[in-house]
């Protein structure tokens, strides 16, 4: 691994822990982050700090070139739906994504990761820096799950995994095996509060991995935030692929969780 390793960081807790885990590592932290999506708040963990707009696109290459940035990792989710705001994202930009076979979030990032590598970036796999924020299979919860959640689970989880590879959302929300919710543009986070108020308290959250995951592109991740979510939609139970996806402020989410009787499984496909 070179000794210049970019972050190119958007929204969600996956910036913040990427980048604690390279400063143990001993290596510079040099963040390029997406304004409007990223957390200023990163600049305080950076030894060397860039924020660019979408419509800024070759300030940003030119922030990691003259930086000498030969690898980076992508870490946090951007808002797919700002390819439809022509007045957000630079016309460089949206001619670069024009070539991707469809506006999916993979394959708009398999568009940039290409397009980075032919720059002479390359783009690493972030879960490499995250491995104690892996969950092994079982129970994460203390609370013991109602009868109903396990049919929920094995109901929501095949659809999940349809919807994953298909790259439509990598959640859903589902109640009494009736899918309430289906993760699309918006996120997780709007996906669980639009359940609560469709279907009331009682879903189960289901969020998996693609079948074939390239971690390097729109690695799933959950955390406190996410189970803070489910406390307000009043969501009885999560559940995450095992060995997968990083679960970010654990402790204190199982702890949340546990206030508010809310089932944390992780599961292996």
């Amino acid at each position: 691994m070179g000794k210049r390793l970019g972050i190119i960081c958007g929204a969600g807790d996956l910036p913040s822990q990427v980048c604690d885990e390279i400063r143990k590592k001993g290596l510079p932290c040099i963040i390029a982050a997406i304004k409007g999506h990223a957390d200023p708040s990163l600049a305080e963990k950076a030894d060397l700090f860039g924020s660019f707009g979408l419509d800024a696109f070759f300030d940003f290459m030119a922030f990691l070139k003259r930086n000498g940035v030969k690898e980076v990792v992508f870490a946090g989710k951007i808002d797919q739906a700002v390819i439809y705001r022509k007045d957000k994202i630079a016309p460089a930009a949206l001619e670069l994504l024009k070539k991707g076979p469809d506006k999916g979030p993979e394959s708009l990032i398999k568009t940039v990761i290409e397009f980075l590598e032919s720059q002479g970036i390359a783009v690493l796999d972030p879960s490499s820096f995250l491995d104690k924020a892996f969950c092994e299979e079982g129970f994460l919860s203390s609370s013991k799950p109602a009868r109903s959640i396990e049919p929920d689970i094995d109901f929501g989880w095949k659809i999940a995994r349809q919807a994953a590879d298909l790259d439509i959302g990598q959640t859903i929300v589902v109640k009494d095996r009736a899918v309430v919710a289906v993760e699309g543009m918006e996120g997780t986070d709007k996906a669980i509060e639009r359940a609560g108020v469709l279907a009331g308290p009682g879903c189960t959250v289901v969020k998996v991995s693609r079948t074939d995951q390239d971690p390097r592109i729109d690695l799933p991740a959950v955390g406190l935030g996410t189970v803070k979510t489910m406390v307000a939609a009043g969501c009885a139970a999560l559940c995450i692929e095992a060995g997968r996806m990083p679960f970010f402020q654990k402790e204190e989410a199982i702890a949340l969780a546990g206030a508010h009787d809310i089932v944390i499984l992780a599961k292996k496909a």
